[in-house]
């Protein structure tokens, strides 16, 4: 084994980016219980949706009073990414069906970035896999780290814990915004997001923002080409 072995690469940028990204779960866990929630409700988000953004996104709502509704609309539109992410990684990673199940849960952020940014199919399983269940341990354990210590924490927001979530989405953001379409996008969702907050229930702007992806999508893509008229051209 050398320092340039792809699958131990892959598994020590695994487990730095589980040790980082499980430690701010201490910050959704007492958000949560700050939002209304008590601990085995907090728990069972992190336990079964496992999707920090769409986790993070339900508690904002419901914490600013949003209708269940718009709570859950808000935590599902953030997490069809992952479904995104499975058709990228199932032709890279190739498992067989017994283990796809298990992987569809783990498939996040994280995981996906590990995997593929590996040279080989065996560092981006490695990569894959030890991100993944890495995150899963550590984010539930601070997860209820986090539940537990809310009540004595006080105000979250004293600590700054509310921000970890906005910081962590910036930086996953970030490097994708070197496009002018992706700026262009980017800025015209925080412009609709902060021109809607003030006057539409909780959970509603970041949908509205959402929409502005789509819309952008819809135009640049165009209309799809005119079919050749029979017998070819005159």
């Amino acid at each position: 084994m050398t320092p340039l072995d792809p699958v131990t690469a892959a598994r020590r940028q695994a487990v730095s980016v589980s040790v980082a990204t499980g430690l701010y779960g201490v910050s959704f866990g007492a958000l949560s219980v700050a939002a209304g929630l008590d601990v085995p409700q907090t728990m069972a988000l992190s336990l079964l949706m496992f999707s920090g953004g769409s986790q993070f996104a339900f508690i904002g709502v419901v914490g600013a009073g949003g209708a269940a509704g718009a709570a859950v609309a808000s935590a599902a539109l953030l997490g069809a990414r992952n479904g995104l992410y499975g058709a990228q990684l199932a032709p890279l990673l190739a498992l067989p069906s017994r283990r796809r199940l298990p992987a569809a849960h783990l498939t996040i952020d994280e995981s996906t970035a590990v995997a593929t940014a590996q040279p080989t199919r065996a560092a981006a399983r490695v990569g894959f896999w030890w991100t993944g269940l890495g995150i899963y341990l550590l984010w539930n354990l601070f997860t209820l780290v986090g539940a537990l210590a809310g009540d004595r924490l006080g105000d979250p927001r004293a600590y700054g814990l509310d921000a970890a979530a906005a910081a962590a989405f910036l930086a996953l953001v970030w490097p994708r915004l070197a496009g002018r379409t992706a700026q262009v996008v980017a800025v015209a969702a925080v412009v609709v997001a902060l021109a809607t907050t003030p006057v539409l229930p909780a959970g509603v702007p970041v949908l509205l923002a959402a929409l502005v992806a789509v819309v952008v999508g819809l135009v640049s893509t165009g209309p799809p080409p005119a079919a050749p008229a029979p017998g070819g051209a005159a």
